[in-house]
């Protein structure tokens, strides 16, 4: 059966923010809660996309992705760095002989205002210097100038260029006028072919909020149950404390089930989160905080 994105039902937004807040004031108990940090820690795509990024600074933090802290046993890796284009061979000879990812940015990130030569090119100067994973940016104007088929056939071009590279497609929520808005995006992402839909690019406020990641994951069911194909969801941009990325992870289960609470569905995009993680951790293990000054900056 054909989803057809233009038969939408309209967002309750009372009951998204009530549905949230239930999600937000669960109680977990300690053994659950470092499984969960463990898991969230996984989830990770250490990030850097500044424009004073060097390539020194790149190795920095794919070492930091290697060696979250030596002096805890039994961490697990983050899942990704994610870099611009030009800095995508550095990060892959850095992560060489591990199991982490290198993503990058790709379509004129973050602003997506280029033109499609352009962004064909930059695509496959990220996927030609060996990115596994791209993540790109939908044109907002046009989507919200409702250019929907522009949106769509971008989006197809762009997943043509990167074939089984994974494709996560950025709808910039803080720039969409609302939560019916957010889901027609989604919708329209996976039917043109992402392989993930994620909220933000982190350059804008309101970045990821729980309200939008929501929508985003009830859209992600409802494409399912239409067409049995698994899309992944990334969250990006403002998940900074551990607190909250457990409150994503029991939406998340709540929403989807246990087959998305993995890092091959379900990613962070929040370096920051990454230390105060390691801070719980260390914190349930000894039985007090340690500074962030003894963790190894991004």
């Amino acid at each position: 059966m054909k989803f057809n994105i233009l038969n939408q039902f309209a967002i309750d937004k009372i009951g998204v923010d009530e549905r949230v807040a239930r999600f937000s004031s669960r109680s977990i108990k300690s053994k659950s809660k470092v499984e969960g940090l463990k898991l969230a820690l996984s989830m990770i795509d250490l990030t850097t996309l500044e424009g004073s990024d060097t390539i020194g600074k790149v190795r920095q933090l794919c070492f930091k992705a290697m060696h979250l802290h030596d002096a805890m046993a039994n961490l697990p890796t983050v899942a990704a760095v994610c870099v611009y284009p030009a800095m995508v061979r550095y990060a892959k000879h850095e992560l060489k002989n591990t199991n982490i990812k290198v993503a990058s940015v790709a379509t004129a990130f973050p602003s997506g205002q280029s033109s499609t030569k352009i962004i064909i090119e930059e695509t496959k100067l990220a996927v030609g210097e060996g990115a596994d994973e791209v993540d790109m940016v939908i044109s907002r104007g046009k989507f919200l100038a409702g250019e929907y088929e522009f949106v769509s056939d971008e989006i197809k071009t762009i997943k043509d260029i990167c074939g089984k590279i994974h494709l996560k497609v950025i709808l910039e929520t803080g720039e969409l006028d609302s939560l019916d808005m957010i889901r027609h995006a989604s919708i329209l992402a996976m039917q043109s072919g992402a392989d993930f839909i994620k909220t933000s690019t982190g350059k804008i406020q309101p970045a990821s909020t729980m309200q939008f990641t929501l929508v985003m994951l009830e859209a992600i069911r409802d494409y399912f149950y239409s067409t049995g194909k698994i899309i992944g969801m990334k969250p990006a941009g403002g998940i900074s404390n551990s607190k909250t990325a457990l409150q994503y992870l029991v939406m998340l289960k709540e929403t989807l089930g246990e087959d998305w609470m993995t890092p091959k569905l379900f990613r962070f995009g929040a370096s920051r989160l990454a230390n105060d993680i390691l801070m719980q951790l260390v914190k349930e293990e000894k039985g007090n905080y340690q500074s962030l000054d003894y963790f190894s900056k991004d």
